[in-house]
């Protein structure tokens, strides 16, 4: 198993229990999250994003359907399942209240790993495929 696929592992394993602190122990204190929802620099602002994603999908977890590493790189593609229980922004700022719809997303992570933490985390999904599962049509 490759550092990265190490690292990769625990990040996902934090997520699943919705650990913060154990997740942000796997990601550098200047490591950047680039997902739909934007850019996410340092600790600060990746514990913002992940906890208005858990606030939203409070029984969320990650499925790992295929993983691979190359070097210094793990990629997962994943099945975010969960239920919408709370508010959610879009990209576009709308504001999404809860529909109480189960959601079954597919999305893919892309993890650098350098000294042990993860130093880019690049987030990819299809955020109409996510506005679907919730019945909500596109402004």
């Amino acid at each position: 198993m490759t550092d990265a696929r190490e690292v990769r592992d625990r990040y996902t394993a934090a997520f699943n229990v919705h650990d913060m602190d154990a997740l942000l122990r796997t990601v550098s204190p200047t490591g950047v999250t680039v997902s739909p929802e934007g850019l996410s620099q340092g600790h600060e602002e990746l514990a913002s994003y992940i906890g208005q994603f858990w606030e939203a999908f409070p029984d969320v977890y990650a499925m790992v359907v295929e993983s691979f590493d190359v070097g210094d790189v793990a990629v997962d593609e994943l099945l975010m399942v969960g239920t919408h229980k709370g508010p959610y922004t879009m990209p576009d700022g709308q504001v999404i209240t809860p529909t109480d719809r189960p959601v079954s997303l597919r999305c893919c992570y892309v993890c650098t790993v350098e000294n042990g933490l993860i130093v880019s985390l690049r987030l990819y999904f299809d955020q109409l495929e996510l506005r679907a599962q919730l019945g909500v049509p596109c402004e």
